[in-house]
């Protein structure tokens, strides 16, 4: 029996992925659920995994999984993303984004892939410009207060924290192989979330 929409969002809390920050975005607010007494946004989890998978089936569309380029600027989420392309066999571009290597054709590093994913829209600000000059679609790991310009599909989540960034990678690259047909629903996978 795979997992459930349920036992999921029960990984989400535990992972606390549903804490968002004190302030918010106004095209945010849609995944607000409500706000703690001591200001704190808290993120509709249902929203997110919902969102979660409809990136996952984004992913999946493209043929060549090697056209697929996982940025992550923030120190906690490189981890994330170099495990997130072992198993699905993105491209991950953890640590400094090299400016240009969406738009300048003379870098060596200069790429062009189907898709760009980013951890956070705010600290990958570069990678998602680039991505809107070249007419890339972009996924991205959202909390309250990111900015969604040029953002395609918002993933809300917490992702200042190891394990949440940890855990939103995890059901992507486990839905992913699920929707590869690499992994049967029948049972669950057997590869801890690794933050």
């Amino acid at each position: 029996m795979a997992l459930t929409k349920e036992e999921d969002i029960q990984m989400m809390l535990v992972c606390k992925t549903h804490l968002g920050t004190r302030n918010i975005e106004f095209n945010m607010k849609r995944y607000v659920f409500r706000r703690t007494a001591d200001g704190i946004h808290i993120i509709h989890l249902g929203k997110s995994w919902e969102k979660a998978m409809v990136a996952a089936r984004a992913i999946v569309a493209i043929e060549n999984p090697a056209d697929i380029i996982v940025a992550s600027q923030r120190p906690y989420g490189s981890r994330a993303v170099l495990k997130f392309s072992q198993y699905t066999g993105a491209q991950a571009l953890a640590g400094r984004w090299m400016p240009g290597t969406l738009t300048n054709q003379i870098t060596t590093k200069y790429l062009e892939p189907r898709l760009l994913i980013v951890t956070d829209p705010r600290m990958d600000s570069q990678a998602v410009k680039e991505a809107a000059y070249a007419n890339i679609p972009v996924i991205a790991l959202c909390d309250t207060d990111s900015p969604l310009e040029h953002v395609d599909i918002a993933i809300p989540g917490n992702n200042k924290g190891k394990e949440s960034i940890a855990l939103v990678y995890w059901l992507l690259a486990r839905e992913v192989q699920y929707l590869r047909g690499s992994l049967s629903r029948a049972n669950p996978w057997d590869i801890m979330v690794d933050s």
